[in-house]
């Protein structure tokens, strides 16, 4: 079967909603084994996870802050033993995404930021690396945002926070590349999902206008991508940023 995933295990983080729940499912469809990764919603994780179940993935739900040294271990050990080791990570995981002048931020928000787009990836490879390292396979893909290379404003916090994760996806790629593990971002546009139920139709209707492609990004658009990144056919492919925008973004 073409990009089969067959016998891996994914760590898709923050995968009960949104992006991160058609990435999972575009991943366990491909023949992944794929927990569901949740910090607070249980009703909504549990809903994912039959989901799932219903489609004939492999998965178990894992509770956990994937900010937090210690729950990231505990979690990758219940994942082990639930579904084995991790082959491959997608760090989806992300916290409120305010746009706000920067005298309305405070560096706790910006701290917020930097846990989850640069801790919370380098918490998850350093865990998962002695399997990759031994199997020589591992595929490590951080979900960005095209934010950081069309400089959106006013969205310091965050796009600061996006374009630390992009240098450290780099930097990655460079350092594990001998050991048969590619790193890769993926830069989605903004794609209406749950989160963006209560945003002004104004503004949805304003960048809609502005995409080339004419049509919204669907999150199978992304989890489509994870999916190749994720397989035998994308091995020769590293340090690259994808932008999943309908051809947004300036370069």
């Amino acid at each position: 079967m073409s990009q089969s995933l067959h016998g891996k295990v994914a760590l898709v983080t923050g995968n009960s909603t949104g992006l991160g729940k058609a990435i999972g499912r575009c991943l366990g469809e491909a023949g992944a084994k794929v927990p569901v990764n949740f910090a607070n919603n249980e009703t909504r994780a549990n809903q994912a996870l039959q989901e799932y179940k219903d489609a004939g993935i492999a998965t178990s739900l894992v509770r956990a802050d994937v900010t937090s040294e210690s729950e990231v271990d505990r979690m990758f050990s219940e994942i082990e033993s639930q579904l084995g080791p991790v082959d491959i990570i997608v760090a989806n995981a992300t916290c409120e995404q305010p746009l706000k002048p920067i005298e309305e931020y405070d560096w706790e928000f910006y701290q917020r930021m930097i846990d989850f787009f640069i801790k919370s990836p380098y918490l998850l490879t350093r865990r998962a690396l002695a399997n990759m390292k031994d199997k020589r396979w591992g595929r490590i893909i951080n979900i960005t945002s095209e934010v950081y290379q069309r400089s959106v404003s006013p969205f310091s916090a965050y796009v600061a926070a996006k374009g630390g994760q992009v240098g450290w996806s780099r930097s990655m790629s460079q350092e594990l590349a001998p050991h048969g593990i590619t790193v890769n971002m993926v830069a989605p546009g903004w794609i209406p999902v749950e989160r963006h139920e209560s945003d002004p139709q104004e503004m949805k209707d304003e960048y809609l206008e502005m995409i080339p492609m004419g049509r919204w990004g669907t999150p199978e658009d992304i989890g489509q991508t994870v999916k190749f990144l994720a397989s035998d056919e994308a091995s020769f492919i590293t340090g690259q940023t994808t932008c999943v925008n309908g051809g947004m973004s300036p370069w």
